[in-house]
C-alpha cells in the first residue's frame, strides 16, 4: 500500500461567505452579487440577501477557504493507516499560504496525485481562483494550466463513482451511506458551515472537525471504490 500511494493526497476544503451579510459588500460588488443571485435557481423565490447568506460559500468570487484538510494513506505496524491534517484560519491568504508552502516542501509535485469527492468541479478550481485572488503563485501539482489531461494528476472519488455518466451529482454523504463508511454529517453538515463560522464562538474548530470527518470519509470511499479494505478506526490519526 505504501508504494502505491506514495505521492498521493485526499484534499477538502471548508468554504464560507466572503463576509456576514450583503450589506458589508462594496456597491460594486453587491451588485454583482444580486446580478449573480438571478441565475441562482430560487424555487422559493428568496431575496439577494438571504441567498447570499446561503450559497455565496460556493462561489469563489464570493467566498473564502477557512479550512484545509489532507489525509495520508501510509502503513502503521505492517497494516494500512490513515494520517489526517488540517489547516484552519481566519486569515486566508495565510491559510493558503501555509497549504501550499506544505504541499510543496513535503511531495514531488511532478507527481503528487490530488484526490477529493467532486474536487474537479469544486476543491481545485476553488483553490486555483482563490490563490490567484491572494496573489499566491498555485502549485504545480494543482494548477491544470498549460498541461495536456493526462498530466493533470486530479482524481474525483464522484468521477469515479458516475463511470462516464454525467447526469447527476451523487453526494459523499449518499455514497458513504451504500457503501457502509461512517458518515461526516453528524451535528454539522456543508449547508451550516457559513452559519457555524459567523455565529458561533467555536465555530471554526467546529468546522474544522467537521473536515477531518469529511477526509476520513473521502479516503475510506476511495479505497471501496478500487476494491481495497477499508482502513480500521484504530488507525487513522488526526495530526497536528
Amino acid at each position: 500500500m505504501q508504494n502505491h500511494f506514495q505521492d498521493f493526497l485526499i484534499v477538502d476544503i471548508e468554504t464560507v461567505s466572503g463576509n456576514e451579510n450583503i450589506e458589508q459588500l462594496s456597491p460594486t460588488l453587491k451588485k454583482h452579487w444580486e446580478r449573480k443571485a438571478g441565475f441562482i435557481r430560487n424555487p422559493e423565490e428568496k431575496p439577494p440577501e438571504e441567498l447570499y447568506e446561503e450559497r455565496a460559500a460556493i462561489y469563489a468570487e464570493f467566498g473564502k477557504i477557512i479550512v484545509i484538510g489532507m489525509g495520508f494513506y501510509h502503513e502503521h505496524k505492517g497494516k494500512p493507516a490513515l494520517r489526517v491534517k488540517t489547516l484552519a484560519s481566519d486569515h486566508e491568504k495565510e491559510l493558503l499560504t501555509d497549504f501550499k508552502n506544505f504541499i510543496e516542501s513535503k511531495f514531488d509535485q511532478d507527481n503528487l496525485k490530488l484526490c477529493a469527492h467532486n474536487g474537479k468541479e469544486f476543491d481545485f478550481p476553488y483553490l486555483c481562483r482563490r490563490m490567484l485572488i491572494n496573489d499566491i503563485k498555485i502549485p504545480w501539482s494543482l494548477n491544470m494550466t498549460g498541461k495536456k489531461p493526462w498530466e493533470v494528476n486530479h482524481i474525483d472519488t464522484m468521477e469515479l463513482w458516475k463511470f462516464g455518466d454525467w447526469k447527476s451529482f451523487t453526494s459523499l454523504d449518499l455514497l458513504t451511506n451504500i457503501f457502509g463508511i461512517p458518515s461526516s454529517k453528524t451535528e454539522l453538515d456543508g449547508s451550516m458551515v457559513t452559519k457555524t463560522y459567523y455565529e458561533e464562538k467555536d465555530g471554526l474548530k467546529k468546522i474544522e472537525e467537521y473536515c477531518q470527518k469529511d477526509i476520513i470519509a473521502t479516503a475510506q470511499l476511495y479505497l471501496r471504490l478500487n476494491n481495497l479494505p477499508l482502513i480500521d478506526p484504530g488507525q487513522i490519526n488526526i495530526v497536528k
